[in-house]
Order: structure tokens, then C-alpha cells, then sequence
């Protein structure tokens, strides 16, 4: 089997919006891989096989979307993950192009969310997070009342509270810099600048979460052109970035023993594909300048700081206080202003991250760009359970 090295060709997205101000679904994905196409340069006949990622929808949607970028009989596969949907499409589209199977994929992710927390579609089944539940049972009181996620994320930071000592203030202090880096982003929803005081002030919500440490339902699309070497030459296509390194992981037997209330929401999960994408690469974290992490929640960021090796573990509350998080520090952590305030449409957000870092990579991120950045990394979560780590890399194109 051959293993070609992978281009990222092209890049598209829709600035994001909030559920009332939203487009349909098929629209925000038209245009979001009509911009990845225009960005590559390309004709979509040229694309081989598509992989479409949502949540909330029905089965194809996939191709409502892309039949009306064009009709020309290729597969096109749905993908749902959860959180990771979008990382899980340009996962399987990766493989396409480095396996040999075709030159050139489509990966491309979309959500029309509704308003409100994420709930269970099916009550007439039991829910495929029915074990995560009892496993957070075991340390914490899950109430199947409330809302799901705030409470794995919620009762997570609490747990490091508890083992580090760490303050809600850090929480905080990861909300403000992402509205700080939004800020930045005109394809973010949430630009508006606010306060630790802000945010400890907004509602309560589970441990030591409040709102403004939440982040919200919001709808968007994305999309992204993968290509092998020869197709982009043959094309005119630009060559510099690569996706060096790609790892998806899934849950182990640790998970569900209620030890750790942090591998619930996926520490494990994320530190094992995180190492293996080191190992096949070569590449130290602390060398890496810029990072997109799945921030759903400000207390999932620090955990995932600790668990993407930026930082020590248990040392994650100093790496914020010190400023190494952000512009000046050792590494920017969501420059686009993360799921926090550029929005998290489930589908759509892998391949939001994939567009940002691209852009990161050519120099093309305006006032938020990263000096000098030839490294990337991403990071994508769906609870029940998949991450996926992804490292790019700008190289020499000749």
C-alpha cells in the first residue's frame, strides 16, 4: 500500500451564527466547500470521494448538501462522531489520499443546531453514553434530569480542583482569552471583550462552571480539499501544508471505572493519540507555536493542556497565570477564540480548527497570525468517545 504524503489544498468555512440567525444546513455547507474548492483552486469534478459530518440531522444530509455543488456520481459518506464529527471526516478523507485509494478527497462538516443544551434524540433506547453516566456516578451525583455535558465537564474541573488545587479564577481567565482572541476572528460569534469577574458573576452551572465558561449552541460550516503531491502539482494547487501526523482514539476499560472523572471527558482518550502523533512525528509539544483545542467547556481547555503534553500535568493553573497560553507565551491556544466564542457547531468544528491552522500556516490569519508558525496542532473531542489529534506542517513546496 502506498502512503502518500497528504496536502491540505484548500479551506473553507462560514463565519458562524447562533441557532435564530442561522441559514439551513445545506446552504452553510454549499458554501463552505464552494470557498474550500475556490481556495484550491479546483473544479469539483475533480473531487474523488466526499465525506460529509453532522450530528443534527437526517440520514444524507451529506448529499442534499453536496448535490448542489454538483452531481457526479462519487461516494460520499456520512460521518457522525459527536464533538469529533468534523475531525472524523477529514480523519477518513486523509486515509483516502494517503492510502492511494483516490488523489484528491472532500472533507466537509456542517450543523444547524437547535437552541438550547445538547440532549439525547431517541428515548425509546438506552443512550450509547449510558456507561459514562454511571461512571461519573461513582464519584458525583449525575442528575439524568439536567444536561449531560456540563456535568461531565463541570464535575471533571472539580476534580482537578481537588487533585491540583487548582482556582475557578483559572477557569476564568480561559473564557477572557478566548473573547480577547475572537476578538481577532471575523468568522466568530462571541467577539465582545468580558472579565474574570464577568464570568464568575454569570450563572452557576455545575461545579465550578458558570455560563460564560460554556460554550453555546451555534451553527456554521466548514470544509477542506485533500490532495496528494501529484494531483496539487498537476492542478496548480498549493503545496506547503501538510498533515504531518494523525491519530483517533477511542475509550479503554479506565474510562468507566470512575477513578478518573477527567477520562469521562476524554484526558485518556486525547494523551494517547497525542503521543502516538509525537512518536510518528518527531515533534516535541513544547515546540509547537499554535494550537486549536476543543475548549466546549473553559474547564476541558485545562485539561487539555496537561493532556496534550503543553504542560506538565498538574502544572496547567501556572502555564495560565503565566500567560503561556497566549500571544507573548509558549504557545497561542486558540487563536480563532475557540469553541468558547467562535462558536461549536458539532459538525462543522474539526474542520473550522483545520481551516484556522491552515491559515496560521500560510500567514493568512490577519491580526491574530502567529509569527513564523511551521507547526500546528489540533484537537477535536466527541464524548462516547473519539479524539483525534491532528499536526500540520508548512513545508518547502519544491
Amino acid at each position: 500500500m502506498s502512503t502518500n504524503r497528504v496536502i491540505v489544498g484548500g479551506v473553507g468555512m462560514v463565519p458562524f451564527k447562533k441557532p435564530r440567525d442561522s441559514r439551513p444546513y445545506y446552504e452553510m455547507g454549499e458554501e463552505a466547500v464552494r470557498a474550500a474548492l475556490a481556495d484550491a483552486g479546483i473544479d469539483y469534478s475533480l473531487v474523488q470521494q466526499a465525506y460529509a459530518g453532522w450530528v443534527y440531522g437526517d440520514s444524507t444530509s451529506g448529499q442534499f448538501a453536496l448535490y448542489r455543488v454538483g452531481e457526479t456520481g462519487i461516494p460520499v459518506v456520512n460521518v457522525n462522531n459527536n464533538c469529533s464529527t468534523g475531525s472524523s471526516a477529514l480523519f477518513m478523507a486523509r486515509q483516502a489520499v494517503e492510502s492511494g485509494a483516490v488523489q484528491c478527497a472532500l472533507a466537509v462538516g456542517f450543523e444547524q443546531m437547535p437552541n438550547g443544551a445538547l440532549e439525547m434524540q431517541f428515548e425509546d433506547r438506552i443512550s450509547p453514553l449510558a456507561r459514562f453516566n454511571e461512571a461519573l456516578g461513582q464519584r458525583f451525583t449525575f442528575d439524568p434530569e439536567l444536561p449531560f455535558a456540563p456535568q461531565y465537564f463541570g464535575y471533571a474541573g472539580q476534580e482537578h480542583m481537588e487533585r491540583f488545587g487548582t482556582q475557578q479564577e483559572t477557569f476564568a481567565k480561559i473564557s477572557v482569552k478566548a473573547r480577547k482572541h475572537a476578538a481577532l476572528n471575523p468568522f466568530a460569534v462571541f467577539r465582545e471583550p468580558i472579565t474574570v469577574d464577568d464570568v464568575l458573576k454569570s450563572p452557576k452551572i455545575v461545579g465550578p462552571l458558570t455560563r460564560l465558561m460554556c460554550c453555546p449552541p451555534t451553527c456554521g460550516a466548514a470544509a477542506a480539499i485533500l490532495c496528494t503531491p501529484e494531483f496539487a502539482k498537476r492542478h496548480g494547487i498549493e503545496s506547503t501544508i501538510t498533515i504531518k501526523a494523525q491519530v483517533m482514539s477511542t475509550d479503554l476499560p479506565t474510562t468507566f471505572t470512575g477513578e478518573r472523572i477527567s477520562n469521562i471527558v476524554g484526558y485518556q482518550v486525547t494523551a494517547e493519540a497525542a503521543e502516538k502523533v509525537y512518536a510518528l512525528s518527531g515533534v516535541d509539544p513544547t515546540d509547537i507555536p499554535v494550537v486549536e483545542l476543543h475548549d466546549c467547556f473553559a474547564t476541558n481547555e485545562v485539561l487539555c493542556y496537561e493532556a496534550l503534553g503543553l504542560t506538565p500535568e498538574g502544572s496547567a493553573e501556572k502555564f495560565v497565570n503565566d500567560g503561556e497560553n497566549t500571544f507573548g507565551g509558549q504557545v497561542v491556544t486558540n487563536p480563532s477564540g475557540g469553541l468558547l466564542s467562535k462558536g461549536h457547531p458539532l459538525g462543522a468544528t474539526g474542520l473550522a480548527q483545520c481551516a484556522e491552522l491552515v491559515w496560521q500556516l500560510r500567514g493568512q490569519a490577519g491580526d491574530r497570525q502567529v509569527d513564523g508558525a511551521t507547526l500546528a496542532l489540533q484537537h477535536n473531542l466527541g464524548l462516547g468517545g473519539a479524539g483525534v489529534v491532528t499536526l500540520y506542517e508548512k513545508v518547502d513546496s519544491k
